[in-house]
């Protein structure tokens, strides 16, 4: 395998002959491209550092956080960019298949951009800063002749289409900067080689993380006890609806504004975990008796009994309750199918809210999930994706969401112990999907997408296994599973537009999550794994991790309302969305309703930051 001594410089929208190229190396792979301009009238143009990686049969790229492996299966009901070796015409591309991409570096989560060029081969890496003073810079690759090709471009370009968060292909974005006679502009670049583990991507993205995090300092508005609170009395006030006893998933900030309909924007809907339900009800259990709430506890455990009070005929929980039809599935293409992921997710929480309280009611619900899944096992330790509610038959063995379940059957192992066979039996199972760096389809809404969740889910259940048995191969997976979901989380600050609504209050991106490849806004959903995070730098005595997740904590510290009219919502309110690319909303937008598990992931992690004495 053979590498470029040093990148290749392209002058792109204008004439080479007019620039004058020098590239020279510095310390550590640096590289400090200088490029003049002595043409006699100014031109928009842009420059291009490449590097060439050869022998590339099966190339495996990473743009974390924007793009994974091939990042979209094919048969994935929700289109967003896919590559495919070969992919090259304007069919292809109004798709969003293709096999070159080029993407705006805030749609990364730390700026950079690796391949390997096929499995147990040696792969590369190409970094930079996200902006320079010729803008915002973009970060691409392509397949070439049988050569991997990273790319850097100063300033930014998106190929061959940009993707806005939905199946319709945008014109491809084309920033310039203008260069005028005689100026001479300096970028710089990096060149990371890799071994053949593509969890090499870890060791690099943990140096640039510690390379760049003085320039992005923490920001919290509040402290710790205080968005607890906050929080708590949002989940309270706007959230909380006695009758029948839901939490409401989404709640409008403008109390004013209604639908087409004359309703409420408010959504009239109530998942049992994931966005809604019992995880972020245990949320509101755990801080109402640590603060002697009483008015909250009752209204967290009405939550929990309105979930357990009717389960699905088939033993599991049902997915979603809706005001004008009561219970029925998830949010999936299959006719009565159950999501392993929400189901699992809730399943687990409720088994920490019986250790809180000793309610037998909830823990009947909680072995009738856990038989009823079980009894569901394929022989290779499956547990399924997606489930009938009726007849119990998995409906879809693909992904990873099964993993959710393996969790909630190693904590519930402490009360009956043939649930840890089944849980060691889907651990084994979904290991190879870890060391395959292919964790995908945790969340309900974009089919088999890679997203942030999949490591969430991974983590909880392997350090879940660990507790309860204490097996060393448990601890790595989880470690494994830990810089998977990290590869989503932003090590830098995306600079927004100064009188855009991030831009005004100085919102700092470090510790936030992407929240997919196809959903790409920022969230919070990387708290639910708080105390998971603190005890893995506990028992592997790695602070890198305590590190991770104390810097999201202080980054959903920001925009929590703390008082009627913050940032235009009521007090308690928190956003699901927060717009840091070119993606559903401009860059620098927030999006104005309150969700439930924003709320509820905030309180959790707070609440799970104090008890670890952290304030």
């Amino acid at each position: 395998m053979t590498r470029t001594a040093a990148p290749i410089i392209h002058v792109l929208d204008a004439n080479p002959a007019d620039f004058s190229i020098a590239v020279a190396p510095a310390s550590d792979g640096v590289f400090v491209v200088r490029a003049a301009f002595h043409g006699d009238a100014p031109v928009e143009a842009a420059l291009r550092v490449s590097i060439e990686l050869a022998d590339a049969r099966d190339p495996w790229w990473l743009i974390p956080g924007a793009f994974l492996g091939d990042n979209r299966p094919a048969d994935n009901d929700r289109i967003f960019p896919r590559f495919v070796a070969g992919a090259s015409n304007a069919e292809h591309h109004a798709a969003f298949v293709s096999d070159e991409w080029h993407f705006r570096s805030d749609r990364a989560a730390t700026p950079i951009v690796m391949v390997w060029p096929e499995p147990g081969a040696a792969g590369l890496a190409l970094s930079a800063p996200p902006r320079t003073a010729l803008g915002l810079t973009g970060f691409g690759f392509a397949l070439r002749d049988g050569r991997a090709v990273l790319s850097a471009t100063f300033p930014s370009r998106e190929f061959p289409v940009t993707y806005y968060g939905d199946a319709v292909p945008r014109p491809a974005e084309r920033l310039t900067h203008r260069f005028q006679p005689g100026d001479t502009v300096e970028v710089s670049v990096r060149v990371h080689p890799l071994s053949a583990d593509r969890h090499d991507y870890a060791r690099v993205l943990r140096e640039l993380h510690m390379q760049t995090r003085d320039s992005a300092p923490l920001r919290p508005w509040i402290g710790v006890s205080a968005a607890a609170e906050l929080a708590a009395s949002g989940l309270l006030r706007w959230h909380y609806d006695p009758d029948p006893g839901v939490l409401l998933e989404t709640v409008g900030f403008d109390r004013e504004v209604s639908g087409r309909d004359g309703k409420s924007v408010d959504r009239q809907a109530m998942h049992v975990g994931w966005v809604s339900g019992i995880p972020w009800a245990y949320a509101m259990l755990r801080h109402a008796i640590r603060t002697d709430d009483a008015e909250l506890r009752g209204a967290a455990q009405r939550v929990i009994d309105f979930c357990t009070a009717e389960l699905s005929p088939s033993g599991t929980f049902w997915g979603v309750w809706y005001r004008d039809s009561g219970w029925t599935q998830s949010w999936t293409h299959h006719r009565r199918g159950l999501h392993s992921r929400t189901l699992g997710e809730a399943t687990q929480f409720l088994v920490r809210a019986v250790e809180l309280t000793g309610d037998a009611s909830w823990r009947r619900a909680v072995v009738s999930n856990l038989d009823a899944v079980v009894a569901r096992q394929r022989p290779d330790g499956a547990l399924g994706s997606i489930h009938h509610a009726e007849t119990g038959e998995v409906l879809s063995w693909q992904g990873s969401a099964g993993l959710a379940w393996v969790a909630a059957l190693a904590d519930a192992s402490a009360w009956d112990p043939r649930y840890l066979p089944a849980a060691e039996r889907a651990g084994d199972h979904y290991a190879a999907l870890v060391h395959a760096e292919n964790l995908h389809g945790a969340p309900e809404d974009v089919d088999l997408a890679p997203t942030s969740e999949d490591g969430y889910v991974a983590v909880m259940a392997y350090l879940a296994l660990h507790r309860a048995t204490g097996h060393p191969r448990w601890l790595d997976l989880a470690r494994r599973a830990a810089d998977f979901a990290l590869t989503f989380r932003y090590s830098y600050d995306v600079a927004f537009a100064p009188t855009s609504m991030l831009g005004v209050y100085g919102f700092g991106t470090r510790g936030a999550d992407q929240a997919s490849t196809s959903n790409q806004h920022l969230h919070a959903y990387g708290l639910v794994m708080t105390r998971e995070m603190l005890e893995l730098a506990e028992v592997t005595g790695d602070d890198y991790y305590r590190e991770r997740a104390l810097e999201s904590l202080a980054c959903f510290r920001q925009f929590v309302a703390r008082f009627d009219g913050d940032f235009n919502a009521y007090r308690g309110m928190v956003t699901e969305r927060y717009y840091q690319t070119l993606c559903f909303q401009p860059p620098g937008m927030l999006l104005t309703l309150s969700h439930a598990w924003s709320a509820g992931v905030l309180l959790l992690g707070c609440e799970d930051a104090l008890a670890a004495g952290i304030a």
